[in-house]
């Protein structure tokens, strides 16, 4: 209990550049105990052996971290080439070995062959949900899970380094994909095995690797300090489109009330980021053409938005 009296209300996002070896919860917990924030979560996984962009949400902002999985979302990648791995990355056993070089011209035509919309399964390392389960449960096991592929986007693939069987590679790609498994695809289009020694997340929803701290840096700044680090709570949604409204109807959508509201220029059913007319953020609402009015959705807590 006398822990619990030590948190305080901290709101705002934190861009953390995880380190390598930890866990996204366990990099969470302990920016959390740093800021000493009642309230933390993130805005999606990284593997522990994944180092990088890691947004962490406190207080009012975690009501807004969903928003973030949709997000775009860029790594830089180290594969070596020629030796598959039980889990697609250095952390698991190496079990198939192939002695087939692989050219430089190879590797790249492969990465052509794998830019653009294609279907990717997911591994089974992974942590997606089986009967409520996550896939790696079942991988530890020896259970392999029948997955279904996915539609998802490379949009580019980018060769900076190539001293076979070692190559890096820049990747910007949509939500729900796996480069672990993108490496393992680009293999087997040179007819051998692959898999990750490393990974960074670079950058997601136009955050970047640049503006992001470590946890190290983080413990040797005093309190006001680590605060003046932090991003309002409306920067996770900033790709939506914004609306300013007058204090009657922001007052309607507090009390879970659906103003009146009419426009061609939002989209139907969608968030919108809601804006008082002192500019303080409100939250986000959908917009119903068909009965003209507004739904609010996630709001912040009153006291928090004056």
């Amino acid at each position: 209990m006398t822990q619990r009296k030590n948190f305080r209300a901290v709101n705002g996002v934190l861009l953390l550049d995880k380190p390598g070896g930890l866990s996204s919860n366990t990099a969470l917990q302990k920016a959390r105990r740093l800021y000493r924030a009642e309230k933390a979560g993130h805005t999606g996984v990284l593997d522990p052996l994944a180092t990088g962009l890691l947004p962490v949400c406190f207080g009012e902002a975690t009501k807004f971290a969903q928003y973030m999985l949709d997000a775009d979302k860029a790594y830089t990648a180290t594969v070596k080439l020629g030796e598959a791995s039980t889990t697609g990355d250095a952390e698991g056993e190496i079990i198939e070995r192939s002695s087939q070089p692989v050219s430089p011209n190879d590797f790249q035509q492969a990465c052509a062959a794998l830019t653009g919309p294609i279907r990717q399964v997911p591994p089974m390392f992974s942590a997606l949900k089986h009967e409520g389960r996550p896939l790696y449960e079942y991988a530890r096991k020896g259970i392999i899970i029948e997955r279904p592929a996915r539609d998802i986007t490379i949009y580019r693939i980018d060769i900076t380094e190539f001293t076979y069987p070692k190559a890096v590679i820049d990747v910007q790609c949509s939500k729900g994909t796996y480069i672990r498994t993108l490496s393992e695809d680009i293999a087997r289009q040179c007819r051998t095995f692959a898999h990750l020694t490393a990974l960074r997340r670079t950058a997601t929803a136009g955050f970047t690797l640049e503006h992001a701290h470590t946890l190290d840096e983080l413990a040797g700044l005093t309190e006001s300090e680590q605060d003046k680090l932090l991003l309002p709570c409306d920067a996770l949604v900033q790709y939506l489109p914004a609306l300013t409204l007058n204090d009657k109807a922001v007052d309607m959508l507090r009390k879970g009330q659906r103003p009146q509201f009419s426009s061609d220029h939002y989209p139907a059913h969608s968030p919108i980021r809601i804006y008082s007319q002192q500019n303080h953020f409100i939250g986000l609402a959908e917009y119903h053409p068909e009965a003209a009015r507004l739904k609010p959705l996630r709001l912040m807590n009153t006291a928090q938005a004056l």
